[in-house]
């Protein structure tokens, strides 16, 4: 009897750049790509990181190249994108996860230095990659771009105004770009993680990881990089080619909490 779908649900020989790929949940999606049969474009500030994350994912099976990249620097974005395409012969997938959180009060003393930094980051590099990686992704005919963002991007946290504006103008970026690059069968979709445990957290004592989690999240625990990874790489399935302009809470249910 013959199957009764038609959609992949394979990214096997799709070539994916990963931004901020060195740890964290950029680290664990370079490594589930890898995995599922894609060649990985694995991407940070840290030349050693980065090949410490190459080493593993080419010791395991995979295929991985790594390149030192500051997302902050177009001319640096422009010329990896066309290294990454020179070796790997096409950029299928782009997933934008490098990011960086710098809070304070509105009238502290480096209060816009710290926002402009973080806007740089965490939102303007996003468009840098775009951009860069654009005529690439309408080439390859099932193009997928995945922006990280935050549950900070649906809601707000005191001090930390820079990284809420950014997410939240991430997840506006993505809705935009949605409808802009659907003519060109890309899709854009945003994943919004929770609590995880990242290095961003884990200045955070395992006492308060627990009080807040209990009382914030509804399974009652932190979510794991691979847990975030796992949505991310859904996202970019050819069999997802339906899906864009969304943005998907991986999050443990937070955001849906009102008691």
């Amino acid at each position: 009897m013959p199957k009764l779908t038609n959609g992949s649900r394979s990214v096997a020989g799709k070539t994916v750049l990963v931004t901020g790929a060195a740890s964290g949940m950029g680290r664990a999606t370079a490594h589930l790509f890898a995995d599922e049969g894609a060649m990985v474009a694995v991407t940070d500030l840290v030349a050693g990181a980065v090949q410490a994350v190459v080493d593993e994912i080419n010791g395991a099976g995979g295929v991985a190249r790594g390149w030192t990249l500051d997302v902050t620097d177009q001319a640096a974005v422009d010329r990896v994108v066309g290294e990454i395409v020179a070796v790997f012969g096409s950029l299928d997938i782009l997933v934008n996860n490098a990011g960086m959180v710098a809070g304070g009060p509105v009238d502290g003393p480096s209060y816009l230095d710290d926002l402009l930094r973080t806007l740089d980051v965490d939102l303007i590099a996003h468009v840098r990659t775009i951009r860069a990686a654009l005529a690439h992704l309408k080439r390859s005919g099932e193009g997928r771009i995945v922006n990280i963002a935050s549950t900070e991007g649906s809601g707000a946290t005191k001090y930390n105004s820079g990284y809420v504006a950014a997410k939240h103008g991430v997840i506006g970026l993505t809705r935009a770009l949605a409808m802009e690059l659907g003519e060109f069968g890309i899709t854009v979709n945003c994943v919004q993680p929770g609590p995880i445990r990242t290095g961003m957290t884990a200045g955070i004592p395992e006492e308060a990881k627990t009080k807040f989690a209990r009382r914030r999240v509804p399974l009652r625990r932190y979510g794991e990089p691979e847990e975030v990874a796992q949505m991310t790489v859904s996202l970019c399935l050819p069999a997802m080619s339906y899906v864009t302009g969304v943005n998907v809470p991986v999050d443990g249910g937070l955001l849906i909490q009102n008691t």
